[in-house]
């Protein structure tokens, strides 16, 4: 059997959004943020809903307005998730986000430097127990920092959330989950390896502007994977121009292949080579389409041939292993029987919803 030791995770002060927990011994929660309008109170509320059912734990929204800010009071009536409101430039829209009922807030220290606008945020969010991410980006690093630091550098982007966590600090404001957000996964990854060594607030960790799906998904691997694999990491978003339904799955996938979530059923797929009797690439694109409702944590192998097929399958919850024109069914480590090519997929489903149903 394959085992694996824990990653030790960085410790970290707590925080409550709504009714999910951030930091400390949590588990790494999924996030995204709307695409739609949010004084779209409709259409913003849909889109929640379809986050919901992919699976997300925290949800933001923009807020670029005043119209924004109060619509925010009708969305939280409704909304099955923790609202995290996005505030730049305006401190003020913090403050009416907050009066509407916001989960936390999230502030840019490269756009906000009103001091008494902090202080004020501050003295709201401790009044109604909500926590502020202090949501540093790479491409809205503030001009004075840039060039003491000599560009955006990770010193610089690290620089940037310690004195934004200092001025709140300032006013008795401890809530804090902090970004640091680059779309270089390197930078990212050297950003947050400075600010674990100093802060013991969580952390929020996503490459930005990561770009559409098949880029998007490598960068955001790369970057939440490798912080993840050193224990850095309490919340994360998969950031991907398109729909952000798929963020979910994405974010899901990069803690599953750590082994730090489990959402569903997993598949594995050997890669086929010159040794594959068996249609395996159009079974495993089958197999697929077919678990992908599935909501128990299990792992279905598919594999092509007789090297690692058996092997691998027999780790599986239930799998297939390939041979000549047909293959072998494997549940719970043990060969059950040898199925047709063309009946495999049906075989396989049988037993996985036996496995749905508790029946072994």
């Amino acid at each position: 059997m394959i085992t694996h030791t824990p990653f030790k995770r960085r410790d970290s002060r707590v925080l409550q959004v709504g009714n999910v927990r951030v930091g400390g011994d949590a588990p790494v929660s999924v996030q995204s943020m709307c695409t739609t309008d949010t004084r779209d109170v409709q259409a913003t509320l849909n889109q929640i809903l379809m986050l919901e059912e992919a699976g997300c734990e925290l949800v933001r929204v923009a807020v670029p307005d005043a119209e924004a800010a109060q619509a925010i009071q009708l969305i939280h009536e409704q909304s099955p998730l923790p609202l995290i409101a996005d505030i730049h430039y305006d401190y003020r829209l913090a403050i009416s986000a907050i009066r509407s009922g916001a989960d936390a807030i999230r502030l840019n220290p490269g756009n906000i430097h009103d001091e008494d606008g902090l202080r004020q945020v501050a003295e709201m969010a401790r009044r109604h127990c909500i926590p502020v991410r202090v949501g540093v980006n790479a491409g809205s690093l503030d001009r004075n920092i840039r060039e003491l630091y000599g560009g955006v550098t990770a010193e610089a982007l690290a620089a940037s959330a310690l004195m934004a966590c200092k001025a709140l600090e300032n006013y008795d404001f401890y809530d804090i989950c902090v970004s640091a957000k680059a779309s270089s996964p390197r930078l990212l990854i050297e950003t947050y390896r400075i600010l674990a060594r100093v802060l013991p607030y969580p952390f929020h960790v996503g490459v930005t502007e990561a770009g559409l799906k098949n880029q998007g998904l490598i960068r955001s691997s790369v970057g939440i994977g490798a912080l993840l694999a050193e224990g850095i990491g309490d919340t994360i978003r998969v950031s991907l121009t398109g729909d952000p339904v798929d963020e979910i799955a994405a974010g899901y996938a990069i803690l599953e292949a750590l082994d730090l979530r489990r959402r569903g059923a997993r598949l594995i797929s050997c890669p086929t080579c010159g040794r594959t009797e068996v249609p395996l690439i159009a079974i495993a694109e089958e197999v697929e389409r077919r678990i992908a409702d599935v909501k128990k944590p299990i792992t279905v192998a598919i594999m092509g041939c007789s090297v690692n097929g058996p092997g691998e399958a027999r780790e599986a919850d239930v799998g297939l292993a390939g041979g000549r024109d047909q293959f072998l069914l494997f549940k719970k480590g043990k060969a059950i029987r040898k199925v047709s090519s063309e009946k495999a997929v049906d075989e396989l489903m049988k037993e996985i919803q036996n496995l749905v149903r508790g029946e072994q």
